[in-house]
């Protein structure tokens, strides 16, 4: 599975406008396999309140049925279950937490995202990217502080940015690069799962 990924980021990363056309099938026994064994088993339970490890009980049984509940469009993500976290602020964090087989597939669609937009993004761009952090940012603003001429500093906060953006536009830009309609589909399901 690594190899097509491979070859998915190197084509993304060599041309302008990439168009990938076939990218569902990626989703399949093997990488849904990979993404169950890479899943921390302490994580929460979603609103289905099944483990990973009652998950693994029937895990090949389960993993076969979702890749066929996949492949005729019977999946169905169910909603988030939704929680909150205390902030240092004082104020709360909503927190979705996924069933475990949504987790399964949404790690699944983001392997194959990541293969296609990582190449893409500047090396200046730390947010919610792999083996970068808030921490790699933070020493880079140090080391152009210390080393380049700084005239400003600027922090800001999109206030409930992922709360109000725009499924449509987020489609449409999807859309640019990704033309395969059959993972679109399953990236507009969980964008309409809803929390509960």
């Amino acid at each position: 599975m690594g190899t097509k990924l491979e070859r998915i980021a190197e084509i993304s990363a060599t041309t302008p406008k990439p168009e990938f056309t076939s990218l569902y099938h990626l989703i399949n026994a093997e990488m849904l396999m990979q993404c169950h064994k890479e899943l921390d088993g302490k994580k929460a339970a979603g609103i289905d309140r099944v483990t990973k490890a009652e998950y693994e009980e029937h895990l090949e049984e389960n993993i076969t049925n979702l890749v066929e509940r996949l492949k005729n469009k019977a999946y169905k993500p169910l909603p988030s279950l939704r929680v909150y976290i205390p902030k240092s602020n004082g104020k709360m964090r909503p927190l979705g937490i996924a069933s475990y087989e949504d987790k399964i597939v949404q790690l699944a669609v983001k392997k194959i995202l990541e293969a296609i937009y990582e190449p893409r993004f500047l090396n200046c761009m730390y947010g919610f990217r792999p083996n970068r952090g808030c921490h790699d940012a933070i020493k880079e603003v140090h080391r152009q502080l210390q080393n380049e001429w700084i005239n400003y500093v600027v922090d800001a906060d999109i206030r409930g940015f992922f709360d109000h953006m725009s499924h449509e536009w987020l489609m449409k830009f999807l859309g640019l690069y990704i033309k395969d309609r059959n993972l679109l589909w399953l990236i507009n399901k969980y964008l309409k799962a809803g929390v509960v």
